[in-house]
C-alpha cells in the first residue's frame, strides 16, 4: 500500500503541469493530470522503476497494480468496503504518464527510445468522422498507443427531464436549484457556469441598454482566467438563451445572496454563501460536493455534465436541428456532437415496433 502522505516536489513533473497552464488549459484539467502523474511517480519510486526509464513490461505491470491496487478508504477508521480503480480509470492514468514522458523526452530527460516504445503504426480501415485520410490515404496509417485495457465503451451517463426533477426537488437553497436549472436549460458545462459573472447575465427581454443585440434573455459564455480556477473550454464566446422560469430562479438566488455581505460587491454569479469562505467563486471541487449531496438525496447518480448529455439529448429528441444544438453546446465540429446523441431502451423499442406495424406486425 502506498502512503498517499509522503509526496515529494518533483521538478520534471512540475514542469510538465506548467505547460498545461501556458496551453491554457482549466484549473482542474492540471488538478487530475498532477494527481495521475503523483501516482505514477510515487508507483515507481515504491517498486523501484526508473521513472524516466520504464520498459513496457514495467508499465504493463503499472496498469495491472492500478487496477489491483485498494483504493484509500474514505472512512477515518479505515474500514468500509474495499474500492478499486476501474480499466477506464488506468487507461486515463496511463494516457497522462505516455504524455508525462513524451514532455520529458523533448528536455532530454526521458531517453527517446523509451518515448518511442509507447506507440505503434495502425492502420485506421475505418475512418472517424470528418477525418481527412489525404488524397492518397496517406494519413490512414498513424501512431496508436501500445498499451491500455480494451474495455466497452457504454457512453456518458445523462439525466432525463424526470431525473432533473427529482434533482430540483431536493434542493434546499435558492443558489443550488438555479445552478441545477441553469445546467439544465443551458447545457453549460460546469466551468463555464461556475465562471460566469453577473455582467454575463443579460436576462431582460432587450439588452440594448448594456450594449447588446442579442434578443431576449440569455447569457454570455466567455473565457477568462477566473480566481476560483473555472475555465470555459471553449475559446470562442457564446450566448444561451435562457427561459422566464430561469429568470425567476435566478431571482431568488440574488435574493438569498443579499443576505450574506460577504457576497457583496462580488461580480461572480456562483459564490460560498453556508460554507468555506464566504463571499469567494465557488470552485470545481464545491460543486461536486454539491451535486454529491443532492444525488444521495435522489437517490440518483448525478454529475453536473449528465445534465449537458440530457439537456443536449432532449434537444435532439425535440426535432432541433443538430446545427442548432452544436451552436448552443458551443462545438466547433458536428463529429463532438456524436457523444451526445443517447438513444434509450424506449427509442429502440419504438423504432422496432414503428417498423413492425408497417410490415402489418410480421418481422
Amino acid at each position: 500500500m502506498i502512503d498517499h502522505n509522503t509526496y515529494e516536489l518533483h521538478r520534471e513533473a512540475s514542469s510538465y503541469i506548467d505547460s498545461l497552464r501556458a496551453r491554457s488549459l482549466s484549473w482542474n484539467t492540471e488538478r487530475i493530470y498532477a494527481s495521475r502523474s503523483a501516482l505514477y511517480l510515487t508507483a515507481c519510486a515504491a517498486h523501484g522503476v526508473d521513472w524516466s526509464r520504464p520498459s513496457l513490461g514495467q508499465l504493463a505491470r503499472f496498469m495491472r497494480w492500478m487496477v489491483k491496487e485498494p483504493l484509500p478508504s474514505r472512512r477515518r477508521d479505515g474500514g468500509g468496503e474495499l474500492r478499486f480503480r476501474s480499466e477506464e480509470t488506468a487507461n486515463a492514468v496511463m494516457t497522462t504518464v505516455c504524455e508525462l514522458l513524451r514532455f520529458g523526452a523533448r528536455y532530454g530527460w526521458v531517453p527517446a527510445e523509451v518515448a518511442a516504445q509507447l506507440t505503434q503504426q495502425k492502420y485506421l480501415a475505418y475512418l472517424p468522422p470528418d477525418y481527412n485520410a489525404g488524397e492518397d490515404g496517406q494519413f490512414r496509417t498513424v501512431r496508436a498507443r501500445e498499451l491500455k485495457f480494451i474495455v466497452a465503451n457504454d457512453g456518458i451517463d445523462w439525466l432525463t427531464f424526470e431525473e432533473v426533477e427529482q434533482l430540483l426537488a431536493v434542493t434546499v437553497h435558492a443558489r443550488d436549484r438555479f445552478l441545477v436549472a441553469l445546467l439544465w436549460c443551458t447545457a453549460l458545462r460546469i466551468g463555464e457556469a461556475l465562471g460566469l459573472r453577473r455582467e454575463d447575465m443579460h436576462l431582460l427581454s432587450n439588452s440594448r441598454s448594456l450594449g447588446c443585440r442579442v434578443e431576449g434573455p440569455h447569457v454570455h459564455v466567455r473565457r477568462r482566467l477566473n480566481d476560483n480556477g473555472a475555465l470555459a473550454k471553449s475559446r470562442h464566446p457564446r450566448s444561451v438563451p435562457v427561459t422566464g422560469e430561469l429568470v425567476a430562479l435566478y431571482a431568488e438566488y440574488v435574493y438569498e445572496r443579499e443576505q450574506v455581505p460577504e457576497a457583496s460587491g462580488v461580480d461572480m454569479v456562483f459564490v460560498n454563501l453556508f460554507r468555506g469562505v464566504l463571499g469567494r467563486g465557488m470552485t470545481y471541487s464545491t460543486a461536486k460536493d454539491l451535486f454529491d449531496r443532492l444525488a444521495r438525496r435522489a437517490e440518483l447518480v448525478a454529475r453536473p455534465h449528465m445534465l449537458r448529455h440530457g439537456a443536449a439529448t432532449a434537444w435532439i429528441r425535440g426535432g432541433q436541428p443538430r446545427d442548432v444544438v452544436q451552436k448552443l453546446l458551443g462545438h466547433q465540429s458536428q463529429s463532438s456532437m456524436a457523444p451526445y446523441v443517447h438513444t434509450s431502451d424506449a427509442d429502440k423499442r419504438a423504432a422496432v415496433e414503428k417498423v413492425g406495424a408497417g410490415r402489418g406486425g410480421v418481422a
